[in-house]
């Protein structure tokens, strides 16, 4: 997935017990780009997806989380782009996890996300499955540490 243009980043990457929270409305942008009955075609092309996997990439775990549940909400169940989404998700919870210094907490979101990605196409939405698997391994590698 080439790096989204232009995505703006949050001031700060919070840490649940660390840091404040950011303030209300910061995502709002992200959130309203996401509308109901959008396909997967056209929520390839929101502000929210766009910034999911580059927030990740930057380390903004909380954030990529945040931005990325309006995108699987609007998913229909049972498809592999709410799989996919649904990984993504749990592949920033786990480095968030990580972060927090909980490994237990992080290799077990490890697991759950992989077992959202597995089986799923080589591309979702313009992003390569093997692309997030990669970075799970490397957060499940510190996890075990």
């Amino acid at each position: 997935m080439k790096p989204p243009n232009p995505i703006p980043l949050p001031e700060f990457a919070h840490v649940p017990g660390t840091n404040a929270r950011h303030p209300e409305g910061a995502f709002d942008a992200f959130h309203r780009s996401v509308q109901e009955g959008m396909g997967s075609e056209e929520l390839r092309e929101t502000l929210a997806w766009r910034a999911g996997w580059h927030f990740v990439e930057q380390g903004f775990f909380w954030e990529a989380h945040e931005v990325l549940e309006p995108v699987w909400m609007a998913l229909p169940q049972g498809g592999a782009e709410r799989a996919f989404v649904q990984g993504l998700i749990q592949v920033a919870n786990a480095a968030l996890k990580l972060r927090m210094n909980r490994p237990k907490a992080a290799r077990r979101l490890c697991d759950i996300a992989a077992g959202h990605l597995d089986g799923l196409p080589a591309e979702i939405m313009g992003l390569r499955i093997e692309t997030v698997q990669r970075y799970l391994a490397g957060v499940r590698v510190r996890a075990n540490l």
